[in-house]
C-alpha cells in the first residue's frame, strides 16, 4: 500500500492525471464567460439593445457573488465539504445558470425598457432581456467562481511542495483555451446557425462534458483517500471552518495587497475581452470574425507563457517581482491602445500579445503567493475573499465601460454590411475606456510594489522558489 500511495501523487504520473481532469473542467466553464464578446455588435442589432444595455448583461458576472456573498458562501462551503462536493456544486449552478441566460437571449423575454430605482432616484433605463440575461450570467457566475476557487484547492492538493506554480499555471492556462474559443467560433457559429443564442447552447453542452470529466477526477481522487496516510478530502475537526478564519485572514496586510492587486488587473483584463472585439472592429474597420481573432492572441499567448512562468517561479521565484513587471506592461498596453493615431492592425496585434504577456506574469505568480501567505486550512476561505473583491470588478468594470460609452464615446452612425444585410451601427470612440484600463494599470504597480516590501519586511518567500529540493 505504501508503494501505491508512492506512485499516485508522489509520481508525475498521479498528480498530473488530476491537473488534467480538473483543468479540462475549467476550459469547459471558461466557455461561456466570454461566448458572446464577440457578438456585441450583433447583440446589439438583434436584440435592439444600447451599449449600456449590454454593459449590465456582461456585468451581471458578479452580481450574486458581490451583493449576496456567494463567493464567500462558497469559500465556507469548500473548507467545510471539500472539493468533491462543492466542484458538483459549482457545475450544477452554471448549468442553471446558462438555461437562464439562453431563454432570456433565445427571445422568451420582452425587450421592454425597465426603469431602476433605487430609493426614487432612476439609476438608469435597460431592456428587460438583457436585465435576465444578466440575472442568467449572474447565477453562471456563482458557479464558475465557486469552481474556480475549488480548482485550486484541488491542485494545490495534489501538488503541494512540487510544481504548484507550474501546475496553477497549467490549471489557469487551460481555462484559457475556453476563452480562445470563445473568441474564434461564436460569430462563424451564429451565421452557420442563424441564432444568436447557438453560442450558449454550445457553452451547456460543453458543461455536461466538464461534469463528466470532474466527475472522473472525484473517483480519481477518492484513491488518495484511500491510500495509508493519505490526505483527506473530507475536513477534519482541526480543518473544519470558523467565522474566526475570516478575521485571522484580514489581519494579514500581504493578503490585502494581493487581492488589491487581482481586481485591479483583472479589471483591466477581463472587462476589455468583452469589448475588445468591438473596439477592433470599429477603430481598424475589419470584420467582428476577423476581430474576434485578434482578443483570441491573448489567451493564446496566455497558453504557452503562463505555464513557463509558473515553472520560473517554482525554480527560481522572485514572485513579487514577476507581478510587478506584469502590471508595468499592463500599463503599457492600455496607454497605447488609447492613442486615436495608433491604428495600425499589426500594432493591435502586437498590444494584444503584450497584454497576454502581463496575462501570463501576474497570475502565474499571484495565485500561488497566496498559498505562502495564508495557511491550506484557511486557503479555500482564503481564495473565496479573492475572488469576491475580483468580482466587484468583473461587476462594475463593465457596467462603467457600457455608460461611458453610452454617454460620452459615441461619434455617429454608419451602414455596414453584416450577414449580407445593410445595418445601421452606432460609432464609439474608446480612447476614454481604454485610459480607464491604464488607470487600473497604473493602481497595480503601486500595489505590486507595496506586496513586493511587505514580503520584504515578513519574508513570506514570494521570491523563494516553490519546490522543495
Amino acid at each position: 500500500m505504501e508503494q501505491i500511495k508512492i506512485s499516485l501523487r508522489d509520481s508525475r504520473w498521479g498528480r498530473w492525471t488530476a491537473l488534467c481532469l480538473v483543468s479540462f473542467t475549467m476550459l469547459c466553464s471558461y466557455y461561456l464567460t466570454d461566448a458572446m464578446a464577440p457578438l456585441q455588435e450583433r447583440l446589439e442589432i438583434a436584440l435592439n439593445w444600447g451599449a449600456t444595455d449590454y454593459g449590465i448583461y456582461t456585468g451581471g458576472y458578479g452580481w450574486f457573488n458581490v451583493f449576496l456573498f456567494m463567493l464567500i458562501i462558497a469559500g465556507m462551503i469548500l473548507d467545510k465539504l471539500g472539493i468533491r462536493f462543492t466542484g458538483i456544486l459549482a457545475i450544477t449552478i452554471m448549468l442553471l445558470g446558462a438555461g437562464i441566460k439562453y431563454w432570456a437571449i433565445s427571445g422568451h423575454v420582452s425587450r421592454e425598457l425597465v426603469n431602476i430605482h433605487i430609493f426614487n432616484l432612476e439609476l438608469f433605463s435597460a431592456s428587460k432581456q438583457a436585465l435576465v440575461a444578466g440575472l442568467g450570467f449572474a447565477v453562471f457566475g456563482v458557479g464558475c467562481e465557486m469552481f474556480g476557487i475549488t480548482a485550486n484547492k484541488a491542485v494545490i492538493r495534489w501538488f503541494k511542495g512540487k510544481e504548484m506554480a507550474l501546475a496553477i499555471g497549467l490549471n489557469t492556462t487551460t481555462g484559457r483555451i475556453g476563452t480562445a474559443l470563445a473568441m474564434f467560433t461564436p460569430v462563424p457559429l451564429v451565421r452557420l446557425t442563424g441564432n444568436i443564442s447557438a453560442p450558449v447552447i454550445l457553452a451547456m453542452f460543453l458543461l455536461c462534458v466538464g461534469l463528466l470529466a470532474f466527475t472522473a477526477f472525484i473517483m480519481y481522487d477518492k484513491k488518495l483517500d484511500k491510500e495509508k496516510g493519505g490526505e483527506n478530502d473530507s475536513v477534519t475537526e482541526d480543518e473544519k471552518f470558523r467565522l474566526s478564519d475570516i478575521v485571522k485572514i484580514t489581519k494579514v496586510k500581504a493578503f490585502w495587497y494581493i487581492t488589491i492587486l487581482c481586481v485591479l488587473f483583472y479589471s483591466a483584463v477581463f472587462p476589455f475581452i468583452k469589448y475588445a472585439t468591438n473596439l477592433i472592429v470599429q477603430k481598424f474597420g475589419i470584420s467582428d470574425e476577423f476581430a474576434g481573432y485578434i482578443p483570441a492572441l491573448l489567451p493564446l499567448t496566455a497558453l504557452f507563457l503562463t505555464p513557463f512562468f509558473g515553472g520560473l517561479y517554482d525554480k527560481k521565484g522572485k514572485g513579487a517581482t514577476i507581478m510587478v513587471i506584469g502590471s508595468v506592461i499592463l500599463l503599457g498596453v492600455h496607454l497605447l491602445f488609447s492613442i486615436p493615431s495608433l491604428n495600425n492592425l499589426y500594432i493591435a496585434i502586437a498590444l494584444v500579445m503584450l497584454l497576454g504577456i502581463a496575462f501570463s506574469l501576474v497570475p502565474s505568480a499571484m495565485w500561488p503567493s497566496v498559498a505562502k501567505i495564508i495557511p491550506e486550512k484557511r486557503l479555500g476561505t482564503a481564495y473565496s475573499i479573492t475572488f469576491w473583491v475580483q468580482n466587484w470588478g468583473l461587476m462594475g468594470v463593465p457596467m462603467l465601460i457600457g455608460y461611458l460609452l453610452d454617454k460620452y464615446c459615441i461619434t455617429g452612425t454608419m451602414e455596414k454590411v453584416i450577414d449580407g444585410n445593410v445595418i445601421t451601427v452606432t460609432q464609439y470612440n474608446y480612447t476614454l475606456p481604454m485610459l480607464v484600463f491604464a488607470c487600473f494599470g497604473a493602481l497595480s504597480i503601486f500595489f505590486a510594489l507595496l506586496l513586493k516590501r511587505e514580503n520584504a519586511k515578513k519574508g513570506y518567500g514570494l521570491q523563494q522558489p516553490n519546490i522543495n529540493h
